[in-house]
């Protein structure tokens, strides 16, 4: 439980500052232009902490504690990715899949956008948690 702790409090403020600067900064027009009408005019604040408590616990469950035990931080990486894929492939081809209108682009950019974030949150949590000896 202390590792996972640990890690949680790695992986977390990493990827709220990440996928903070991609929502707010560099995506904010793209997104705007793709859903416009979707879009509420200010965002549900317990809705987004309820998904990135979630899914920072399953970045760590499944890509950093693994890459810890053994692997390293390229493994990390790579099964951040791989969650990271399926769960934003989840959520956008199932809006794809049922929303009138829903943009196919939005669906490729997003699925890029969830793998690499992923990928990278995992990768740099793994490569902190060894630097400071936490597996």
């Amino acid at each position: 439980m202390t590792q996972f702790l640990r890690c949680y409090a790695l992986v977390l403020p990493i990827m709220l500052v990440v996928d903070g600067v991609w929502l707010g900064l560099v995506a904010k027009g793209f997104y705007r232009r793709h859903l416009g009408p979707l879009m509420l005019d200010t965002f549900r604040l317990d809705v987004a902490a309820l998904f990135y408590l979630l899914y920072a616990a399953g970045l760590v469950v499944l890509a950093v504690q693994p890459s810890l035990a053994r692997g390293g931080v390229l493994r990390a990486a790579l099964l951040g990715g791989t969650l990271g894929l399926v769960a934003y492939a989840a959520y956008d081809l199932t809006n794809l899949a049922t929303l009138r209108g829903f943009p196919a682009r939005m669906v490729v950019v997003d699925m890029v956008w969830g793998t690499l974030m992923s990928a990278g949150v995992a990768g740099a949590a793994a490569a902190l948690a060894r630097a400071l000896r936490w597996g």
